[in-house]
Formats: C-alpha cells, structure tokens, sequence
C-alpha cells in the first residue's frame, strides 16, 4: 500500500463553489430525505445525519418503487424535504454487471431521473447526487479530475450502469443551470464498511474477498482463488468518511460540476486481500487467475477540490477493513445476502468474483 502520488497542488477556490447564496447551509431543523437509507451508503448518511439537529425522512422501498415517477412524485410533493440525499441505486460486483446490463440501466436511470425531477417539483432547497467513480473513461489519466468525465470509452464490464449515473449527474447539473437549483453531485471512489452486501453472486471486491478469506480460514482451506491477476490497484474509502463529506459538501459546496471524494491512497488487489488475510487471521495463500477480467487497471481520483475546501478522511484501510469485518460478522445473518432488489431479482450468477 503506497501513499498516491496524485500530484495534487493548490488551485484557487472560486467562491461561488462555496456558497453563492451567502452563509452555508445549516442543516438545523432541516427536513432531510435520504434516499436509499438501508444501503451501505444511505445507512452510513443516516448515522452521520444522527448528529445533525435535522428531521430524517425515509421510506422503505416496499412502500416507494423509485422506479415509477409517480410515485416518486406524489410522495416528494406530500412529504415535502428541504435537502435530498439521492444514495439510492442498484449495484453490484463485474459478473452482476455484464450479465444483467438491462435492469443496471434501467433501474438507475429511472431511481435518478424521479428523485431529481420530483425533488424540483416540490421545491427542496438542496440535492446531492451520489455518482461513482466508475463512469470515469477505462484509460483516463491517473489520478483522475473532474474533468476526465465523457473523455474517452467508459469499462465495458459496467458500461449501463455507468451510462445511467452519468446520466443522474447531467441532470441535476441541466436542473442546476437552467432553473438555479441547488443541486450538486458528487463522485465517491470505492467504498466498504458496515452494510456491504456480502453476498458472493453480487459484491463489489472487498466484502466478497473478505467472505472468501474468511470462509477459506473456518474451513482450513489452504488456497483462495482470486479472479484477475491481481496488479490492478485500487482506491478504497470507508462508507462513514463517505458519509462524513456528503455533510461537508451539503454545508459548503454549491458548484454544478462534480467533485471527486476519495481517500487518497491505493492498493494493489494482491496487497488488499492480503490485509484482509491479517485482519480475518487467515495464513494460506492466493491463487490469482489472469485469464479472468481485471477491469481498469489503476483507479485512483484525484481529490484536490475537496481537499482544498477543508474535508479530508479519517479511517485508515487497516482500521477500516477490521471495523467492516466486525461489523460483518456481528450481523452475519442479515448481511450474508444481498437487500431485496429495487426491481423484480436478477438471477444467480456466478459466485466468481472480480474487481469493478
């Protein structure tokens, strides 16, 4: 694990990108809806919100489809949030998203077009937009800014469900310029920590190594079998930081344009499943397949914006990955598979995983 070398260097912060509308937002007595609050991200924003003087407003998806505007709209226009958190989305690990393109697409263009077209329907005062690092062009230049958005091809293994949050981050940004609303849009780097969905047949890499690792280790089993070659190198955040800077930019970030939330550090994937090993206890060995997809070969973006308006992380990966494991294994039960689908379930697909 190395320290990024982002070449990261001041940039003057313009101060329309902090608040335009005079002092930054208060989130006191605060009607906030979050959407999505039973995800790993959302659960992770109602903690943090947990220390806001706010009203929190959620609803289970049992009783809201965000894919049916309607819908989405009567709710909005009834419950009437001041600020919309928009953690909602249908994810999942390389093989959910190459298998099953058509319901990545779908249901992420529709769970972002409602919430945002409702939320400025019923007047909320601000919206932030989760995207994902992912629809960043495969070959962009590392560390990656802002600016790399729709520069070149995206990754192929999750190009629909790419397609869809750029989508969600165009229209908040169309609804920002031609109406003045306050609605901004983040891009979070890879994420993990407590909720992670540990089911093998969709996790993204991290919790389904740590249930290989973990499962290899109960069992004696010798030698975990790792898709990829292990090279590609990643960056991980853990979901409470995560949480912690969608506050931040709540409060102080007004700017259309996407910022990038990130840790700051990389790790190969040979290097992270070894981490996973000390924190499980786990002494066998790694079996890497290089005939299996590694995905992009360095993902790494680059957090000067943020940086520069005062946030910066807290939870170290070796911390981070033991409070994930805990978390885990204290809720095993719960969490050994994945949350009831926003639509109709996808099949089973290989339990094989690879990184996104």
């Amino acid at each position: 694990m190395t320290a990024a070398d982002s070449g990261f260097s001041h940039r003057d912060t313009p101060s329309d990108i902090m608040h335009p509308h005079g002092d930054a937002m208060a989130l006191s007595g605060r009607r906030i809806f979050v959407a999505g609050h039973r995800g790993m991200v959302g659960s992770a924003l109602t903690r943090r919100l947990a220390r806001e003087d706010c009203k929190l407003l959620t609803v289970d998806r049992t009783e809201l489809d965000l894919t049916r505007q309607a819908d989405v709209e009567d709710w909005m226009l009834k419950r009437r949030p001041d600020i919309v958190l928009v953690a909602a989305a249908r994810v999942g690990g390389i093989v959910a998203n190459a298998t099953f393109p058509a319901e990545f697409l779908y249901d992420n263009l529709m769970i972002g077009a409602n919430v945002i077209s409702a939320a400025r329907r019923a007047g909320v005062s601000k919206l932030l937009y989760l995207g994902s690092s992912c629809i960043y062009p495969k070959l962009a230049a590392q560390p990656i800014a802002e600016t790399a958005l729709l520069t070149g091809a995206l990754e192929p293994t999750n190009e629909a469900y790419a397609v869809a949050k750029i989508a969600g981050l165009k229209l908040a940004e169309a609804y920002a310029r031609e109406y003045g609303c306050r609605f901004i849009t983040a891009m979070p780097t890879n994420l993990y920590g407590p909720n992670d969905n540990f089911d093998l047949t969709s996790s993204h890499v991290i919790p389904a190594l740590m249930r290989k690792i973990h499962e290899a280790r109960e069992t004696g089993k010798p030698v975990v079998e790792i898709w990829g070659s292990g090279a590609p190198r990643r960056e991980f955040l853990h979901v409470d930081d995560l949480a912690d800077a969608c506050i931040f930019l709540l409060k102080a970030y007004e700017a259309p344009e996407p910022i990038n939330i990130g840790s700051g550090m990389e790790v190969t994937i040979q290097e992270l499943a070894g981490a996973i090993a000390e924190v499980v206890g786990y002494t066998g060995s790694f079996a890497f397949d290089p005939s299996k997809p590694d995905g992009a070969p360095r993902k790494l973006l680059d957090t000067t914006r943020l940086r520069d308006l005062g946030w910066t992380p807290r939870i170290g990966l070796d911390v981070g990955l033991a409070d994930a494991y805990g978390h885990w294994r204290a809720h095993e039960e719960a969490l050994a598979f994945s949350l009831p689908p926003l639509s109709p379930p996808l099949p089973a697909a290989s339990a094989q995983r690879a990184v996104r």
